[in-house]
């Protein structure tokens, strides 16, 4: 048998695992060219590395084995081109949904460290970069109700509407005047997803931040208010509610974290 190689040395030559050589063997992918009839080992011939790119090219293209030991009986080029279509629409599909948990990492570490740094009393005139959303259609509240209810249909009717909920959401009030009578009641709701087609332009805005679970605003419309009569601004355009820290990284409600933000059109008498 000296013109043979041990399993081992053919994991050596092609760099495939001693227990993957066995696996592929037992299941019929890729078997060792003949057994040595004292002890019954597998013994590879050096010629066989060519043989198993098929198996390892296939396999790091996570192509199911079953498909590969039915390629290995029977394949030509036309049959190949055809897997290898189908196989890349399936890699796209998987880019795509890596892409977005990226882009919800992304999302939620840039809240989150920006929560850690604000002051959740202040009330002030900062600067809002560009910010696209998903924009919910408007809320219908019946008498009594607060955001819950038009939340838990949003909530169930996301997915159709490929609204992915790991992005942080929000609330819309289309005014300070409504956000003023009815923090808790958004006139829509939003996803911060990037894909989406309306825009937070960027600019001045007065910004405020309160503590509390969701719809908890305190006294925070109050705050931004006063705040705005008092360096005379004009308040215009929609005010954005986002949780800088929500449920996904503090257990305790209390500690939840809202920004709420409206631009600042310019200042009375300027």
């Amino acid at each position: 048998m000296k013109d043979f190689l041990s399993i081992q040395e053919f994991s050596n030559i092609s760099g495939v695992e001693v227990s993957t050589l066995r696996y592929w063997d037992e299941i019929g992918i890729f078997s060792p060219i003949t057994r040595n009839p004292e002890n019954n080992y597998r013994c590879y011939s050096l010629v066989q590395v060519i043989a198993l790119n098929f198996v390892t090219t296939l396999s790091d293209l996570e192509i199911p084995l079953k498909t590969i030991a039915e390629l290995r009986k029977e394949r030509n080029p036309e049959k190949f081109l055809r897997l290898l279509d189908k196989q890349e629409k399936q890699l796209d599909l998987e880019l795509r949904n890596l892409r977005e948990r990226s882009s919800i990492i992304h999302a939620r570490r840039e809240l989150i460290n920006y929560g850690l740094k604000v002051n959740d009393t202040q009330v002030a005139v900062l600067h809002r970069e560009d910010r696209a959303l998903i924009l919910w259609p408007r809320n219908e509240y019946q008498e009594g109700e607060t955001f819950i209810e038009p939340l838990t249909a949003f909530v169930n009717q996301a997915s159709r509407h490929h609204i992915n909920l790991g992005f942080p959401v929000g609330g819309y009030h289309e005014s300070m005047e409504t956000f003023m009578a009815g923090a808790n009641r958004p006139d829509h709701f939003f996803s911060a997803d990037p894909i989406g087609t309306h825009t937070r332009e960027a600019g001045k805005y007065l910004v405020g931040f309160s503590r509390g679970y969701y719809g908890e605003f305190g006294d925070l419309p109050k705050r931004m208010a006063d705040y705005a009569e008092e360096h005379s601004l004009i308040l215009s355009g929609p005010v954005y509610s986002m949780y800088l820290h929500d449920e996904i990284c503090t257990q305790d409600p209390s500690e939840y974290l809202v920004q709420s933000c409206v631009a600042v059109s310019k200042q009375k008498g300027r």
